[in-house]
């Protein structure tokens, strides 16, 4: 699926080919919750990093956050995810990661194509949820205090949502 997306100036647009375009998961880390997750949460999905084409990409900022370094409490590192938004309105638009330099991650909320209706959800990283955050309930909503084990690819591929 192509996705188009933007920022809410309209300084940046960009498009991207999705074979993973359901937002099903959101995401409550203290990252995606802070920088761009008004209702505790931000939902990504995934795209194929080579396809990613930018217009406005002078008006383009990156944010690098610190991470806590796994075994050494109270040292932090910088993320090797670039947290891409724009520099005029400071819409968050994508993520990529060097561990993954194949995939970008758009924000589902800066998608302006049509997304199809995920038939479930999951809800990771719920140890670092804000206490005030509803984590909603019911058959078809997951948990995850961290990580899921599938990743985006599989969860698609695993319900037959793989395009």
């Amino acid at each position: 699926m192509q996705l188009e997306g933007s920022c809410h100036c309209g300084a940046v647009h960009f498009t991207v080919a999705s074979h993973t375009p359901y937002p099903y998961m959101q995401c409550y880390c203290s990252i995606c919750r802070k920088t761009a997750g008004a209702g505790g949460y931000t939902i990504n999905i995934m795209g194929d990093a080579k396809t990613l084409k930018v217009e406005g990409q002078e008006n383009l900022k990156i944010y690098r956050a610190r991470v806590p370094v796994p075994g050494e409490p109270g040292k932090t590192t910088v993320s090797p995810a670039h947290r891409h938004f724009c520099g005029t309105c400071g819409s968050f638009l994508w993520i990529a990661d060097a561990d993954w330099p194949q995939w970008v991650y758009p924000f589902a909320t800066a998608i302006d194509t049509a997304l199809p209706t995920p038939p479930e959800r999951e809800h990771i990283m719920l140890n670092h949820a804000a206490p005030w955050v509803h984590i909603p309930e019911g058959e078809t909503e997951h948990s995850f205090r961290e990580f899921p084990e599938l990743s985006i690819e599989d969860w698609h591929k695993t319900r037959g949502l793989y395009d």
